[in-house]
């Protein structure tokens, strides 16, 4: 793609719809040039009875959000900002294996599509390289004991240099970035949707993703200090549960399950400690 080809790159329910051929995800599409979240509009649609075959999809966003309220900035044109609505058969304490799915099929549609060494950080990032340039945010309906829907939003830097842009951490890249060059989106988008379908088809069939998510998870190894309702928790994090909890073994050889809703995490390099943008 030219610049002026990037410039004018974009997005339309038909261009994701065409040629898609996905069983379950994304058979309806709503697309938006505007709007302020993905995520609102998709448990808007959610809690008015939309089927978990619709997805809402934006040229830009203007209340952009990602884990714990943080905001999500992107250009307009120059990002994928989309939501799905899911309906899996789940008890609500494994809904964190719907953001398992999603990670690890947006994850190998990105390695397929690109080439790129995309790894997961836990929770819910993806990285190339040691540099962020997705991320995902989970939102659960819960109605008594019953798991209504989860919201899963997706947001993937793809044209632009996020070293550009005020209020984006400098530890963040984009795809174009670790190309060298542009890549059309809506073809990106289809094929993330496609391999997110095949992780989420067998999650609803029961089988458990764990083993693959670990393996593309680039956090196992580092030393993690977790800010968590306790306390802080410091240690290596050496694996990963079933429902995708973070096992960190301390110092004394005691091991802890982090929670992603539950904490914050940094890491240190050296004598400096760096914050992950979650």
């Amino acid at each position: 793609m030219t610049n002026k080809q990037m410039a004018n790159d974009k997005l339309s329910a038909e261009l994701i719809t065409r040629d898609l051929n996905t069983r379950v995800l994304a058979r309806r599409v709503v697309y938006y040039e505007q709007i302020g979240s993905t995520n609102d509009v998709a448990r808007a649609l959610a809690d008015a009875g939309e089927a978990e075959d619709a997805l809402v999809i934006a040229d830009a966003q203007s209340a952009g959000r990602g884990r714990l309220g943080r905001s999500w900035v992107a250009p307009a044109r120059s990002s994928l900002l989309m939501s799905l609505i899911l309906r899996p058969d789940l008890p609500p304490h494994h809904a964190p294996r719907v953001t398992m799915a999603v990670a690890l099929g947006a994850c190998e549609a990105i390695r397929a599509a690109t080439g790129l060494p995309a790894q997961i950080k836990w929770p819910n990032d993806l990285q190339i390289r040691g540099k962020k340039f997705a991320g995902i945010l989970a939102e659960s309906g819960i109605v008594g004991e019953k798991l209504e829907y989860v919201i899963v939003g997706i947001g993937v830097n793809v044209n632009f240099d996020p070293a550009a842009i005020a209020g984006i951490p400098p530890d963040a890249t984009s795809i174009a970035i670790e190309l060298g060059k542009p890549l059309p989106r809506a073809p990106l988008a289809q094929a993330i949707l496609r391999d997110i379908e095949a992780q989420y088809v067998r999650l609803r069939a029961g089988e458990n993703l764990r083993d693959e998510y670990k393996n593309r998870l680039a956090t196992l190894g580092q030393t993690v200090h977790a800010q968590t309702a306790q306390g802080v928790v410091t240690g290596r994090a050496v694996d990963v549960n079933e429902d995708g909890a973070l096992i960190v073994q301390r110092a004394d050889g005691s091991l802890v399950q982090l929670q992603a809703g539950d904490v914050t995490l940094s890491r240190s390099l050296g004598n400096l400690e760096v914050r992950y943008e979650q």
